[in-house]
């Protein structure tokens, strides 16, 4: 029998998130409620329990997206930060997920021909043929699994230089935008984790003694960190200034800190780099993605999927305790918030001046941030939702019900026909 010196410990060591108000805690009120540069939902439903998801703007033109997607299957999400402009990450936003919660079924013979319709339909954008694309693999395999997702990223990544490739005429400026991607899927009791760049996941599971332990699930393609410098002279023996330090920091060419992203045409093909750098041989970014699975264990409370505007500002330990500490409801939000704190005390500012400043002047003290926090309820991993949750997009108000969907299911409409996608817009 547990002793009542047993359960006492026990309930001291619960996260405080049970009993702590939202208005307590060393961060301060839980505000941002009329902020115009922050969107948040506190929190929704996912196929396994609960998410609380956030963003905050800096730029002019915010270059992250995000959005999370729970079906009654599983669920996505999507982490895309943008660098050079919005229009790589917005185009990964659009097209990525789509790849795993399209119900379209397609052949093998038909990516062809969706392949062919790409270069000649004008309308036909890259996200029906990567939507097809991923679909059949998924579909044919009926299962998720780390091939799929490199398969989704490969896609992904050829629909876009597509575009460069069409666009680069007219604007230019198109080869050197790129994004940074950070995926999750939680299917059948395991999380799949892909990402290219500097975003991060974060897993909290309880370790030792009941405290709660910070796990880092994905590896940052960042030029600062010395193996990954190693690994870039390694691949380009020929090149000695394949990193060189910009401001007391390391650059790929001495132009980029990620060295992997979807995007980046003026890295990857010489024809794109004219005025960017000297001419190259090899690809100097990549878009590979790193690509890990997990089987969920009872102890896995949370993982937080965030781009790297949090990281700069809280550690791994700090986010996962913040979590581990308060409410889910608006756990994403005071994430942000606690990060926009440390800021305005590194510039020497409070948080209520930080806050008159608008966007783009605000870049000077911090990136665009995005975190969505995805909460694991073990007694509901192994449930199907009976509807599907709502599909929740950064900055984006209005919703629609999820149609994620990795099953086979027997196609209900017929194929589209060419003229049908002329007119898709």
């Amino acid at each position: 029998m547990v002793s009542w010196l047993d359960r006492t410990v026990a309930a001291c060591c619960q996260p405080l998130g049970r009993y702590v108000g939202l208005s307590s805690g060393e961060d301060g009120v839980l505000g941002g409620v009329d902020y115009p540069l922050l969107w948040y939902r506190d929190l929704e439903k996912h196929s396994c329990g609960e998410f609380s998801f956030a963003v905050v703007q800096a730029n002019q033109v915010c270059e992250d997206y995000g959005h999370v997607e729970p079906g009654r299957e599983g669920t996505f999400v999507g982490v895309y930060d943008g660098h050079g402009g919005h229009d790589a990450s917005r185009f990964v936003c659009d097209n990525l997920s789509r790849h795993l919660i399209s119900e379209i079924k397609v052949t093998n013979s038909n990516i062809e021909e969706h392949d062919h319709l790409f270069g000649t339909l004008e309308n036909f954008k890259a996200k029906q043929l990567n939507t097809h694309v991923f679909t059949a693999l998924a579909q044919e395999k009926g299962t998720i699994d780390e091939e799929v997702l490199n398969n989704a990223f490969a896609a992904t990544e050829d629909g876009f230089l597509s575009i460069v490739e069409r666009e680069f005429h007219v604007d230019p400026t198109i080869a050197t935008t790129g994004c940074c991607c950070l995926v999750g899927v939680i299917w059948k009791r395991t999380l799949y984790v892909a990402n290219l760049g500097d975003c991060r996941a974060v897993l909290g599971h309880i370790g030792r003694f009941n405290r709660i332990v910070a796990e880092q699930l994905t590896d940052d393609h960042n030029a600062r960190i010395k193996e990954v410098r190693d690994e870039l002279r390694a691949l380009h023996p020929d090149d000695p200034n394949i990193v060189r330090r910009v401001r007391k920091t390391w650059h790929v060419k001495g132009i980029i800190q990620v060295t992997r992203a979807i995007g980046d045409a003026s890295l990857k093909k010489p024809k794109f780099a004219h005025g960017v750098m000297e001419p190259f041989r090899r690809p100097v970014v990549r878009a590979d993605p790193s690509v890990c699975s997990r089987n969920l264990q009872p102890c896995d409370r949370f993982v937080i999927f965030a781009s790297d505007g949090l990281w700069d500002f809280l550690s791994n330990e700090k986010a996962v305790q913040i979590v581990h500490a308060y409410p889910r409801q608006g756990i994403a939000r005071r994430l942000v918030l606690s990060a926009l704190n440390v800021a305005a005390r590194a510039r020497k500012l409070k948080y209520g001046d930080l806050m008159n400043y608008d966007k783009g002047v605000r870049r000077a003290f911090h990136d665009d941030i995005t975190v969505v926090v995805i909460f694991i309820d073990h007694e509901m991993l192994n449930d199907e939702l009976t509807v599907p949750g709502m599909s929740v997009r950064g900055f984006v108000d209005t919703h629609r019900p999820s149609d994620f969907n990795i099953a086979q299911e027997v196609a209900t409409e017929t194929e589209p026909t060419e003229t049908e996608l002329t007119e898709t817009v």
